[in-house]
């Protein structure tokens, strides 16, 4: 950890730092165990480059989710966009993580019901802050269909033709479909409060067997797209779902919209890494189109 990360950290928690350890995962941010003297261990990263309002952005999806009381997630400790008088950084609530998640996915599943059904006041973000690695907007909409055409859709059409990662034909299609989610029967959904990058990676289950979400791209959305998001890259159980679809019983015809929902991570995944996602991304767009 470089010394002024460190000073940093020491001002912020009003501690002395005892011992350092890096913390293997991420595929951004440089993080870290962090041990302090007065018998703290934090959870703590930074980044040397960081968009604007980066770690800030993260804190408050953070809180936010944090709000209903429906699911764990960690506390914000300190955090810091970074300026010239000092590095960016998140210091967060240390987990301890244990083993046997699969045993805990009912209690997810009810847990995510509850977040989703705390709501939200928009489609969106009410700050406008983007989320992603991406930068994907998300200013305020009153309807799923403007959010998710407008907000997703349209401008990952415009990154894959300006990166040409996907054929002219299938971002035209792409760009078609932004404009008729009206007719997928999804419309009349209320904004859910989502985590909005729900992937196996980002639920941590700890020794007592409580779950935890992590690394959210909170926004306001449709509640199907998280549970697609945690279809499409797996490691999470039948359970799981079956207890969500208890506490939260999903709109006739979610099935035939799962792909619907998976087209946007998709295609960020072909932008970021090509191979394999850009074929799955043409083949979930043509489905629709």
């Amino acid at each position: 950890m470089q010394q002024r990360l460190r000073a940093a950290l020491e001002h912020a928690l009003d501690a002395g730092i005892r011992e350092v350890s890096v913390v293997h995962g991420g595929d951004v941010a440089a993080a870290y165990a962090v041990d302090f003297d007065d018998g703290r261990r934090v959870f703590a990263k930074t980044h040397p480059s960081p968009p604007p309002n980066f770690f800030t952005t993260e804190a408050a999806g953070l809180t936010w989710l944090r709000e209903p009381a429906a699911v764990a997630l960690p506390e914000v400790l300190a955090v810091s966009d970074g300026s010239a008088a000092g590095p960016s950084f998140l210091v967060l609530e240390w987990i301890d993580e244990g083993s046997g998640r699969s045993a805990h996915d009912s209690e997810l599943g009810a847990a995510l019901a509850r977040l989703h059904a705390a709501g939200a006041p928009s489609f969106g973000r009410e700050d406008r802050r983007s989320t992603g690695s991406r930068g994907l907007p998300n200013d305020p909409c009153a309807t799923w269909p403007e959010f998710y055409g407008q907000r997703r859709l349209v401008p990952l059409a415009r990154l894959a033709r300006d990166a040409r990662t996907l054929p002219e034909d299938t971002i035209r299609r792409l760009e078609r479909l932004a404009g008729a989610l009206g007719g997928f029967g999804a419309a009349d959904e209320p904004p859910a409060r989502l985590h909005g990058d729900l992937w196996a990676g980002n639920r941590l289950v700890d020794r007592s067997g409580r779950n935890w979400l992590v690394d959210p791209a909170a926004h306001g959305g449709h509640r199907e797209f998280d549970l697609a998001m945690m279809r499409l890259f797996g490691g999470f159980g039948p359970a799981c779902f079956a207890a969500y679809a208890e506490h939260g019983p999903l709109a006739q015809g979610w099935e035939e919209r799962v792909e619907l929902h998976q087209i946007a991570p998709l295609v960020v995944h072909a932008l970021k890494f090509g191979g394999g996602y850009v074929g799955a991304a043409r083949a979930a767009i043509e489905h629709y189109t």
